[in-house]
């Protein structure tokens, strides 16, 4: 049965909210991928599992055009929820703090109405269902599971609350940061507090380390190049009359480009074991590369860009934000493989995400849809066009 474009929203906004409802957590979206599959069938669309609790479906196998996936995250995170609001989150300690449910609906809400025009599409439209994007790598594991195989352009989108309604930012190379986290233990030798001469301080050694560390950012980085370096946890347990033997400290890594990285990671090595031996202590460094930094390819950036325009209008892109953003997303590892473009669509709202306060906005789903099946190669008559900007 064909569904009106209006139908077809009015269904994506009550699945979005019914999947803010039971949020998972990476590699555990039982439910959600259910909820999407039993969407696709509805559709009559078939589709395959990949990388677990991921889903992939192709429309127009058979189409000459270039094949091209656009791609949605379905995974929560562990943040108690306190919207308020009637479709609040019904697992305790568990919510859709980012928005991954509104990109799931979107994309569901283009998987309907493609498949309506299935016949009329240049090439093949792959759809993927990601899940484990919160630092799950679920992106890698897709690909590993064949999920881009044949795919030649691969798009995917996130909702961005700071920028206003109707406002995003495309552009060409980097879009968001690569990022990291590292942890020291620094073992030195523990004692009374009354005989610092007996000890080997831990804890004024770490200290010194995290001074340390703020130099390069400052002072061993061009001031053009974006990085932040962050010391976020610094653990010493002890009583008041003990100097401990041992200190933890922990970080995190932001930065603008994958090269950049192994250099930021090279300094803080060097920082951290140099300072160390001044203080007579001993540091263990890990450091964990999580993240690369997604670069956009300028002619699909470009291609973006002009959908957005129609989509949103002349004034859509926003000049202020600086790129790249520093938060991070595994979507790198598409554009690893394949051409693509990222984009960061404006929510408006107060709430920020993985605030617990955050709730998508239901508003996006109409002309964000319309801008994926723009950039496969689909259409949405204009008397069909729902947007409020």
């Amino acid at each position: 049965m064909t569904k009106s474009w209006k139908q077809i929203i009015d269904a994506a906004v009550g699945l979005r909210q019914e999947l803010h409802r039971i949020p998972e957590l990476n590699w555990s979206e039982v439910q959600t991928s259910a909820r999407i599959r039993r969407e696709l069938t509805r559709a009559g669309i078939s589709w395959r599992t990949s990388a677990r609790t991921g889903t992939v479906a192709v429309l127009a196998k058979g189409a000459s055009g270039r094949s091209v996936a656009l791609r949605a995250d379905i995974d929560a995170l562990p943040i108690e929820e306190e919207t308020g609001v009637v479709w609040a989150s019904e697992t305790h300690g568990c919510m859709h703090a980012c928005g991954h449910d509104g990109h799931t609906a979107t994309l569901i809400a283009v998987a309907f109405w493609l498949k309506q025009q299935e016949k009329h599409l240049p090439g093949p439209v792959t759809l993927i269902f990601q899940p484990a994007e919160e630092g799950g790598h679920g992106a890698r594991c897709m690909i590993e599971d064949g999920a881009i195989d044949g795919v030649e352009a691969i798009y995917g989108w996130h909702n961005w609350p700071a920028l206003p309604f109707g406002q995003a930012v495309c552009p060409n190379g980097s879009v968001m940061a690569a990022n990291g986290t590292f942890c020291f233990t620094i073992t030195g030798k523990g004692g009374h507090a009354s005989q610092p001469e007996m000890c080997r301080d831990p804890i004024a050694a770490a200290s010194a380390i995290v001074l340390a560390l703020q130099q390069i950012v400052s002072r061993r980085l061009p001031p053009q190049q974006a990085a932040v370096v962050s010391v976020t946890s610094f653990v010493a347990p002890s009583a008041e009359t003990v100097t401990p033997s041992r200190a933890v400290l922990a970080g995190n890594i932001r930065i603008a480009d994958n090269e950049l990285r192994d250099i930021v990671n090279n300094l803080i090595t060097r920082i951290a074991t140099d300072t160390a031996r001044a203080w007579g202590v001993k540091v263990d460094v890990e450091i964990f590369p999580r993240y690369g930094a997604t670069v956009n390819d300028p002619g699909e950036a470009k291609l973006f860009r002009q959908i957005l325009c129609r989509v949103f209008g002349k004034e859509w892109e926003n000049q202020s934000v600086s790129v790249p953003v520093m938060a991070s997303e595994d979507f790198h590892y598409y554009l690893n493989e394949i051409p693509g473009a990222f984009a960061l669509i404006g929510a408006g709202g107060d709430a920020a995400l993985h605030s617990p306060c955050y709730d998508f906005n239901d508003v996006l789903i109409a002309p964000v849809a319309r801008l994926l099946i723009e950039l496969v190669g689909g259409t949405v008559p204009e008397k069909e066009r729902i947007i409020s900007v």
